[in-house]
């Protein structure tokens, strides 16, 4: 069953010393599920690689090659949503919009999250919304 990924988990797949179990979880989920992400994944994960990359913690190469990891993952861009529904969620649990849209994607297709947002995180149960967990 696919599932809802942001790019917190996905980011710490490239930093060995942000290794987690969660992450590690969703990294083994993906070997038989696709994920979910809302459209600004694709440009949230590119900002945060360029962001370390500007502090140092990767290169451009490490960049490209992750990059071509990713793409080569079975990871599927949903169609916007109305935003009613985001700014609800958001509202209601004091997120940014950009986490809401992963809230709302998971609840709208009753799909697991996986996040290592701690107020994500929070929301998610909030909302009856499962987490992909490595327990």
């Amino acid at each position: 069953m696919p599932f809802v990924l942001d790019a917190s988990t996905a980011i710490s797949w490239n930093f060995p010393d942000e290794e987690h179990s969660d992450a590690r979880a969703a990294w083994e989920r993906l070997r038989q599920d696709n994920a979910l992400v809302p459209a600004h994944w694709w440009f949230e994960v590119r900002n945060i690689l360029l962001v370390v990359e500007r502090r140092k913690r990767t290169s451009e190469s490490q960049t490209f090659h992750f990059l071509a990891r990713l793409s080569r993952l079975a990871i599927d861009e949903t169609a916007r949503p109305d935003d009613s529904g985001i700014f609800e969620l958001a509202r209601r649990h004091r997120l940014t919009f950009y986490d809401a849209a992963y809230l709302e994607l998971a609840r709208r297709e009753d799909v697991a999250l996986a996040t290592l947002d701690g107020d994500l995180a929070t929301a998610a149960r909030a909302e009856g919304v499962a987490l992909v967990t490595s327990s």
